[in-house]
């Protein structure tokens, strides 16, 4: 009986696959242009994704049972073109939350210590030029951080600033949500006028891109510190980098970015107030397991005809519910 095909578009944490390697063939495809998932796809059973998909990808010839983030965003796949051919998406949230909360405090405090600027002076200039940064480093506690973004990483983060650090919060979520009585709902604007720290957690749509433009960026409080840890699009990068060069913000701590990898003659690599990482915040060994261990899981349920746990088009179920019972039977 020939065995199921998982298509990865990253290697799997050894967990995952031993959840999937009883019951399927996982193969890694490393080149990820559009070209070698076109030939690839239409040998998969399933696609485990982690890079950008072209969007008319499920338009070739394949027969897939279903499509699984290995994260959180959906923006990487082409989810209205999968609902349309029948194809279930699902997603693996909560798996870095915590990972990526603690990203965006470690930043906070990296800016609020100037650590790399004292580093830096210390091995360059020596200890009295490094203490000298000290008068312009400031405590977090009292600050106030504005989160972009009330989903499960946002309120994490909300959670980590008040209860340790005694932050002032302020959120803004445009759909209503339950939050703690300690986050301020405020409008977008006027958190802005008011953080001296601004996170961004919310995804990337049509509504959100280019949420942070000039005209919000100027907004900002002179010194206060933007942290981008949620999609590169969200902010005019051009804006920002006029704002860093000219010294009106205090700082940007940017780990995605509308091209991925970063180009080496991006503006923000010649700013000394821009913290750079390579889309890092949510990746260590810890949410590296619990994302792979998730997906699989998944992965697993569509093999066995089961609806996957977190299905994000849910309305194709009943469309392919029984071409998945009955790979399930054959299987």
């Amino acid at each position: 009986m020939t065995r199921p095909v998982v298509l990865c578009t990253l290697p799997l944490h050894p967990a995952g696959v031993a959840l999937l390697e009883p019951v399927a063939d996982i193969r890694l495809t490393r080149d990820t242009g559009a070209q070698a998932l076109y030939e690839a796809v239409g040998g998969a059973d399933l696609l485990l994704v982690r890079s950008q998909l072209p969007p008319d990808l499920f338009d070739r010839p394949n027969h897939l049972l279903g499509v699984v983030r290995n994260g959180t965003g959906l923006d990487l796949i082409p989810v209205a073109s999968a609902t349309a051919h029948g194809i279930p998406v699902a997603n693996v949230p909560g798996a870095n939350v915590q990972t990526v909360a603690e990203y965006c405090v470690a930043a906070m405090l990296a800016f609020a210590r100037k650590l790399a600027t004292m580093n830096s002076d210390l091995r360059a200039h020596g200890w009295n030029e490094a203490r000298r940064h000290t008068d312009s480093t400031s405590d977090l506690h009292g600050k106030t951080i504005g989160i972009v973004g009330l989903g499960a990483i946002g309120l994490r983060l909300a959670t980590i600033c008040h209860l340790a650090f005694g932050m002032r919060v302020l959120g803004y979520q445009p759909r209503p949500r339950a939050k703690p009585d300690y986050v301020e709902s405020v409008p977008l604007d006027d958190l802005l006028a008011r953080a001296d720290y601004v996170s961004l957690h919310c995804p990337l749509t049509a509504e959100t891109r280019h949420l942070l433009d000039a005209r919000r960026l100027a907004l900002m409080k002179p010194g206060a510190v933007l942290i981008n840890a949620a999609r590169g699009a969200i902010v005019d990068e051009a804006a920002l980098a006029r704002a860093l060069a000219a010294g009106s913000l205090g700082g940007a701590a940017i780990d995605v970015f509308s091209l991925q990898p970063l180009p080496r003659d991006n503006a923000f690599l010649g700013l000394d107030n821009a913290l750079l990482t390579p889309h890092a915040a949510g990746l260590t060994p810890e949410s590296f397991e619990q994302m792979s261990v998730g997906a699989a899981r998944q992965m697993l349920q569509l093999l066995s005809g089961e609806q996957p746990e977190h299905m994000v088009n849910s309305e194709v179920w009943e469309r392919c519910a029984a071409r998945l019972r009955k790979h399930g039977d054959n299987a």
